[in-house]
């Protein structure tokens, strides 16, 4: 999984978890506008796991595809990895070139 997922995950985790201890503090303040406020924030939750969890399978599968073509492929992956590299090189050091003008 690359950084941004990463983050993205743990974000969600602590959301989850900041959500529940917000649920069980407010679990003894009546009225029906709590209750149904709690109603749709255990849904929140829930559905917000789901998501989190389909996302941590999508980019297992995705890492496992990749592992595997890069394995069938070596010098394939290599010559695409190194023609990505050169790209992204020559387009920064044009930039940076061109800033100094």
């Amino acid at each position: 999984m690359n950084k941004d997922t990463v983050t993205t995950l743990n974000d969600m985790r602590t959301l989850v978890e900041n959500a529940s201890t917000l649920m069980t503090a407010s679990a003894e303040v009546a009225g029906e506008n709590v209750a149904e406020a709690r109603k749709r924030l255990d849904a929140t939750i829930e559905n917000v796991k789901k998501i989190a969890y389909r996302s941590r399978e999508k980019a297992i599968e995705a890492a496992k595809a990749t592992d595997k073509a890069v394995r069938e492929n070596p010098y394939q992956a290599v010559g695409i990895a190194l023609s990505v590299g050169a790209l992204l090189g020559f387009f920064i050091y044009s930039r940076c070139s061109n800033k100094t003008d």
